[in-house]
């Protein structure tokens, strides 16, 4: 996992002394600083976006920040990464949470306290789909069939719609002789 503080990006890219993200153009400037540096990483990396130094995050700002780089992670535009936000507060949380619905994303996150949640919007079987693998940290579309009763189709086609939107990891295993797609929590 690679982690970028947002507080230094915004230190070193608005040189402004304020510990809060407001306002689009502060958002955008700070969202091409770190599409500038997630252009670096590696495929399969898991890039964790931390609040924990910043004040106020206000909608706009997390449109342009969050939103539009889930959106584009999505899109494709960054190639086999994921992005997970720590060090969230409450405050923070509820715009961001508005950003991302108003554009059907969702991302993980993981608040202040150490609790992991689900920001944004997702439908209600993928939620519960996701918090099989969170609870397992691991899991085969053969295994979920199993342990929720599901068609192996069904089964693959919500691991594989989790894979998508990015909030799960998809890793190749060679399993008695045949590749299997294991999924897993970031």
């Amino acid at each position: 996992m690679q982690t970028y503080n947002l507080y230094k990006l915004l230190k070193e890219e608005l040189k402004n002394g304020s510990n809060d993200l407001v306002t689009r153009p502060s958002g955008q400037v700070i969202r091409e600083r770190i599409e500038r540096d997630i252009a670096q990483e590696e495929d399969g990396i898991v890039i964790a976006l931390d609040f924990s130094k910043i004040g106020i995050i206000d909608y706009s700002c997390a449109d342009e920040i969050v939103a539009k780089l889930i959106s584009r992670l999505l899109s494709g535009e960054y190639g086999d990464k994921y992005i997970t936000l720590i060090g969230i507060n409450e405050n923070q949380k509820e715009n961001i949470e508005v950003a991302l619905e108003r554009k059907d994303l969702a991302v993980m996150a993981a608040m202040r306290e150490g609790s992991k949640i689900l920001l944004g919007s997702l439908n209600n079987y993928l939620k519960e789909t996701l918090n099989l693998i969170l609870k397992k940290g691991r899991i085969t579309a053969k295994e979920l069939s199993e342990s929720m009763k599901l068609e192996a189709n069904t089964s693959g086609t919500r691991l594989l719609n989790l894979y998508k939107k990015r909030l799960v990891k998809r890793i190749d295993e060679i399993v008695d002789g045949g590749k299997v797609w294991v999924y897993e929590k970031i």
